[in-house]
């Protein structure tokens, strides 16, 4: 049995997990957390032997809060990737929105309550419907959703999945309020058991660089080691290393395997430079389109 820890059931996270675990539902165990640093936890204190964590999104991109938890708070490898459509709803309580010709009145609504992540890639019906409206941010979507389950009557509704709406008993007010309709979160799985899945061509490595202080050009020949040998990279991004002002890492995503030589020669190259490199993962990365098409084989 596979114990696996992430955010509240009818979260997108929930939805994402039971799609990547179509193929062994009966034997998965989801154990949900209000807080990510919860799912963190449950997975470093071997309560689960995985964490699913959103790290990316279409809008929002980065979700810097959940990477800096993977660099500065634990150490859990990345075993996969994969991503899922995120697309988010208004929900409530559609007899309290009704006036006498039974139409949707928007000015009725009071506040607003979401994961920030969520309402920020709902800003342009916010906007449009809502300006008057307070919002409010909590810790996930499915838990706006059974906070406005939990308060009737008070003109609070929240931006959630279909899923969570109907956990609760409550109404789809408006359907995919994003922003773009395109919109997709990618999630790793993090744990110390290696994952063993479908079988797919796209693997990743994602490695962490500190650069030496006392290196000018350092960044240069970090990028120059992987573009002589032409290793593309598919994402680059610097957060501080918390220890300083002015201090950062870069975290790099490559679309190579760690077991490739050409990778390995790289980061050897870096390390001679001066350069501390911390391989946070290797791992499998599935579409939307692959776990998809699993479920009409």
């Amino acid at each position: 049995m596979k114990t696996v820890a992430l955010l509240p059931a009818g979260s997108v996270s929930d939805e994402a997990a039971k799609l990547f675990f179509q193929d062994e539902d009966d034997q998965v165990q989801y154990r949900h957390h209000r807080m990510i640093s919860d799912v963190f936890l449950s997975t470093v204190n071997d309560v689960s032997q995985y964490s699913v964590i959103p790290i990316e999104n279409t809008i929002d991109g980065s979700v810097s809060l959940h990477l800096d938890w993977l660099v500065h708070e634990v150490d859990l490898p990345i075993q996969a990737e994969w991503v899922y459509p995120s697309n988010q709803n208004l929900i409530g309580r559609r007899v309290e929105l009704e006036d006498e010709r039974g139409e949707i009145d928007y000015s009725r609504i009071k506040k607003v309550i979401s994961h920030p992540v969520a309402m920020s890639q709902c800003l342009n019906f916010i906007r449009k419907h809502l300006p008057h409206a307070e919002t409010e941010h909590v810790s996930s979507t499915a838990e706006s959703v059974r906070i406005v389950k939990d308060h009737p009557n008070e003109g609070m509704f929240a931006i959630g999945t279909k899923t969570a709406a109907i956990n609760n008993g409550l109404d789809i007010i408006a359907e995919s309020v994003t922003d773009h309709q395109n919109n997709y979160t990618r999630f790793f799985l993090v744990g110390n058991k290696p994952y063993q899945g479908m079988e797919t061509e796209q693997i990743r490595t994602s490695i962490l660089i500190t650069l030496p202080e006392d290196f000018p050009g350092a960044l240069h020949q970090v990028l120059s080691a992987f573009a002589w040998r032409r290793i593309n990279l598919s994402r680059i991004e610097s957060r501080p290393t918390k220890k300083k002002l002015g201090s950062y890492y870069f975290y790099i995503e490559i679309k190579y395997s760690l077991n490739e030589l050409l990778l390995q020669m790289a980061l050897k190259e870096i390390e001679a430079i001066g350069c501390h490199v911390r391989v946070l993962g290797c791992y499998p990365s599935y579409t939307y389109d692959q776990l998809t098409a699993k479920q009409h084989v």
